[in-house]
């Protein structure tokens, strides 16, 4: 089910978090940016989507929860595995999209992780196979418009190595903070800078604003 404010389906601004490998709706990042947005912008309808651990499955999961929204302004959030989604969705429709401490190559990431692995907040397991990266490293995806994309970027990301976000998406809008982790520290202070950027005038530019300190 998705996480939509009840009666506002039909809202010109929609925004849309997805979550990353082994996470859910129910992750930190989406709770805050989910309270955030029902109590400063009811205007804006959020959907958190589900989404499966296979990535492949997720992607196609996402833009289904996109499709019945092209209509209107749709604004992305994408942390890890997220990320690498939201480029991709952001590439096909053309959309603004914030990447938060996105898996860039998730090939990369995963062929060292084979094997069976439990999501904590639904108890999925997931096979990561072979064939499985395999898909992945196929699905590797540069950015097609740069200017509409905002990395947020932490250099103590223990997961994942900070600086191929920073090569991959160099001609991005682009904050990196020294220290933080893979959840990325203190997210809640980037959520009104989020929202500006991804349904302002000057998002539609592709200037990203400064959060506050």
């Amino acid at each position: 089910m998705l996480c939509a404010w009840q009666g506002r389906t039909k809202l010109n601004n929609v925004l849309i978090y997805l979550h990353g490998f082994l996470s859910s709706p129910q992750s930190l990042k989406a709770q805050q940016l989910s309270a955030y947005v029902r109590q400063y912008h009811p205007d804006i309808n959020l959907l958190v989507p589900p989404l499966d651990d296979i990535p492949t499955k997720a992607l196609d999961q996402a833009e289904q929860a996109l499709r019945p929204y092209l209509g209107a302004r749709i604004g992305l959030v994408g942390s890890s595995m997220g990320g690498f989604l939201a480029t991709h969705l952001a590439n096909r429709f053309e959309l603004n999209a914030v990447l938060v401490n996105p898996a860039v190559d998730p090939d990369l990431l995963l062929e060292n992780m084979t094997g069976t692995h439990q999501n904590p907040y639904s108890g999925q397991r997931v096979e990561v196979t072979k064939a499985l990266v395999n898909q992945l490293r196929d699905m590797r995806v540069e950015p097609k418009h740069p200017r509409r994309l905002w990395l947020l970027q932490q250099e103590g990301d223990e997961t994942l190595d900070y600086r191929w976000a920073i090569k991959r998406y160099q001609d991005c809008q682009l904050t990196l903070e020294p220290g933080g982790c893979h959840a990325f520290s203190g997210f809640e202070r980037y959520l009104s800078a989020i929202i500006e950027f991804l349904f302002d005038h000057e998002a539609c530019q592709g200037i990203a604003p400064q959060a506050p300190c």
